[in-house]
């Protein structure tokens, strides 16, 4: 079969249409002529609006959304590896049709939707580097994290705009208070203290949140730090915004995956999820991360979360001056 069309199937959520970007960019590098499409859900469309050399954003569930898939003659690749993914790329009538090997799969049944499965991976490896596996099977062998974002001109010289209106200059730090989910959540009072412990340093820091149970969070810490919160943002301008920083210190969350894509040091910290699988993939960057007993868990909930509270405001604070100071 002569390869002309591929569709990606990567629909949520936000960080992990991220990870998925550099298996975009191998793809565009090798086949320059392909058509490439890419099924995602409405958010991520909104990255992948700014995706240089994609040929079609399909958003599933909008008016027609199954008949755009639909090709015969293409490659369907599925990087979610759940049922609903997979049952996409069997609606997409695609000839070919590959996902990961039923152990490296959220929900192994998925695989019954895929012609060619890949041999089991190490899920202790980059998520991004699993992801570029998955292009074996079309003749691909690449290890490079290339991010193809594009951000215009107006859009920057916008949030530019809105950072001043905002009364900060440079050394723009953003502290991301939030994630999705409870476990990968920092506490109100280590913020506070990391905040409070940052202030004779010279900063600009602003309080980044997403959903309104996150800007919740940071009202708190804004009340009791005097740190002012970023205005509402769409998603694009968000990723201006962190283009814009000197320094992202985030939760295993969507800011943390698109400062590393936009090439801005972070300082990650980690609790229940693996940094060295969802973290910051290059040696200039910071993680905090204690390994105990019930680590790598993944748990949505937890009663005690004492990987998060071994993770100090000193020890932030300390990588924080370290991290502005090697990338001044």
């Amino acid at each position: 079969m002569t390869i002309e069309n591929f569709l990606i199937i990567r629909t949520s959520s936000l960080g992990d249409v991220i990870h998925a970007l550099p298996a975009y960019a191998a793809l565009r590098k090798n086949f320059p002529k392909a058509r490439i499409a890419w099924a995602v859900e409405p958010k991520g469309k909104e990255i992948l609006d700014l995706v240089a050399g994609l040929d079609e954003i399909i958003v599933v569930g909008t008016p027609g959304w199954r008949k755009k898939i639909k090709n015969r003659n293409q490659f369907a690749l599925d990087f979610q590896g759940l049922l609903k993914s997979g049952f996409i790329g069997w609606l997409s009538k695609s000839r070919i049709r590959i996902g990961f090997h039923r152990k490296n799969l959220k929900e192994p049944l998925a695989s019954i939707f895929y012609t060619e499965r890949l041999e089991e991976v190490s899920e202790a490896e980059h998520v991004i580097s699993k992801n570029l596996k998955l292009l074996v099977p079309a003749g691909i062998q690449e290890k490079i994290f290339e991010f193809s974002i594009v951000l215009g001109d107006d859009l920057q010289n916008s949030v530019r705009q809105k950072i001043r209106d905002l009364g900060l200059g440079r050394k723009l730090v953003l502290f991301n208070v939030g994630a999705a989910w409870p476990t990968k959540r920092w506490f109100a009072e280590s913020w506070i203290a990391v905040l409070n412990g940052l202030k004779a340093d010279g900063l600009s820091p602003l309080l980044l949140w997403g959903s309104q149970e996150e800007r919740e969070l940071a009202m708190s810490v804004h009340r009791q730090s005097g740190v002012p919160l970023a205005p509402f943002l769409a998603i694009k301008e968000t990723l201006a915004l962190i283009r814009e920083a000197s320094l992202v210190v985030s939760g295993d969350t969507f800011a943390l995956q698109a400062a590393c894509a936009l090439s801005v040091p972070v300082v990650g910290i980690f609790g229940p999820t693996n940094p060295r699988r969802n973290g910051p993939f290059l040696s200039r960057d910071k993680i905090a991360y204690h390994e105990i007993g019930c680590s790598l868990c993944y748990k949505q909930s937890c009663r005690s979360l004492e990987c998060l509270k071994l993770v100090k405001p000193e020890d932030i604070i300390s990588l924080v001056r370290q991290s502005l100071q090697e990338n001044a």
